[in-house]
């Protein structure tokens, strides 16, 4: 389907910004609850021309997710999917997040207590056994037997009949789509532009640019004054969340795309002029679309990705040493155990602290006042998502997976 060859098995420097991009994640939404922090801590107000690291944490997974696709659907075509089969597991994978941020969206607001026959943290904790039925392991090999996947869409369908919103009682609305299906929306527009663009990087270039554009028309005047051009024109956000793992997917092809016959030095400034072009483009677009997360503009979301491709680059240079470096002792370069664990799971890392926060509601506990303020709450929030990595590390070792 693609005449592009990747470079096989685990790519360490992959690795390091998959995990770290977890990890700070966790991390930043655990200082949410702490107070006094400066503002370079936080995500900055939606109507402010600016971002802090914060706001470039969310744009980094999905640019992580956009480096795997290359990787994911070449690993596929060599096990021998057809081209139907292809689609209909990334159909698959995409809807299945969209699925399981829907519950979770619903789980934090739009319920209506007093309505609801079981209390809200409860029903959120049944969401996440539903999900691990569906999709976890407790063996390290394949998913659970299908009596656990059929209980697992089960469970979905009945709390999805047990929800009550508020304030009439109305069932599950998408509010949004949660951090998960955000991710799987830009996830399926990122897998469907690379099998379109047959792994080309001017093909992507293509598609990252009409990904913004696509922005930009949305709020045209004639748009704006069409039903039917509305309608047609309302994934704004997700288009923007799209180009950002085409930018992944871009990054990943100009570093490991072994049919070009580049040195690394070469690679690293192919990458900076991507990196360059894509601040330039986000200069460009900012006086039109300010920066603003919240709103997903495209000046936010192409200073992000030139950040991200210059994180990357830094990091690639680490594991390319070693393994030069291993070459002689025939040793693989290895990552630090914490963030190998959750690198290879996560999606566990992620659910975790939200099961966490889950059990804490349903059994009326709550973090001590004095966690909640700086500076021992930043140091905290970064205890905690080392206590994650631990924890996904621990349990993992023992089998248990969580893969879509």
């Amino acid at each position: 389907m693609f005449g592009r060859h990747l470079r096989a098995g685990r790519i360490a420097s992959i690795d390091i910004f998959r995990a770290l991009t977890v990890l700070v994640m966790i991390t930043v939404n655990e200082w949410h609850r702490v107070s006094d922090l400066p503002v370079w801590m936080l995500h900055m107000p939606a109507d402010v021309d600016a971002m802090s690291f914060v706001d470039v944490v969310f744009p980094a997974f999905l640019f992580i997710v956009g480096m795997s696709i290359p990787f994911a659907l070449q690993q596929r075509l060599k096990a021998g999917d057809t081209p139907g089969q292809l689609l209909l597991h990334v159909l698959q994978r995409g809807l299945s997040l969209v699925l399981i941020g829907v519950f979770m969206v619903n789980a934090e607001s739009g319920f209506h207590a007093a309505s609801m026959p079981m209390p809200i943290a409860l029903w959120a904790l049944l969401s996440y056994v539903a999900a691990f039925a569906l999709w976890g392991s407790l063996r390290g090999g394949p998913a659970l037997a299908g009596g656990w996947r059929l209980a697992g869409v089960a469970l979905f369908a009945l709390l999805a009949w047990l929800y009550r919103g508020a304030p009439d009682g109305g069932g599950m609305t998408t509010q949004w789509w949660g951090i998960l299906g955000l991710i799987g929306w830009a996830y399926l527009l990122g897998c469907m532009a690379f099998l379109l663009c047959r792994a080309r990087v001017a093909g992507l270039l293509l598609a990252l640019g009409l990904c913004m554009a696509y922005f930009a028309l949305q709020r045209l005047p004639l748009v704006q004054g069409s039903d039917w051009l509305r309608l047609l024109f309302s994934q704004d956000a997700n288009a923007v969340h799209g180009g950002l793992a085409i930018s992944g997917s871009i990054t990943a092809l100009i570093f490991f795309d072994q049919t070009r016959a580049r040195s690394m030095a070469q690679r690293l400034g192919l990458a900076l002029l991507f990196a360059a072009a894509l601040a330039v483009l986000a200069g460009l677009m900012r006086p039109a679309f300010k920066i603003s997360k919240i709103y997903a503009t495209p000046s936010w979301a192409l200073y992000s990705a030139a950040a991200c491709v210059l994180i990357f680059a830094a990091l690639q240079l680490w594991p390319e040493w070693r393994q030069r470096a291993a070459a002689t002792s025939m040793a693989a370069p290895r990552l630090p155990g914490l963030l190998d664990a959750v690198a290879a799971n996560p999606l566990l890392a992620y659910l975790t602290p939200f099961v966490v926060e889950a059990l804490m509601q349903l059994l009326h506990w709550d973090w001590p006042a004095f966690t909640r303020s700086a500076p021992l709450g930043v140091v905290l929030g970064m205890a905690y998502a080392v206590a994650v990595a631990a924890f996904v590390k621990f349990i993992a070792a023992r089998g248990v997976r969580l893969r879509i």
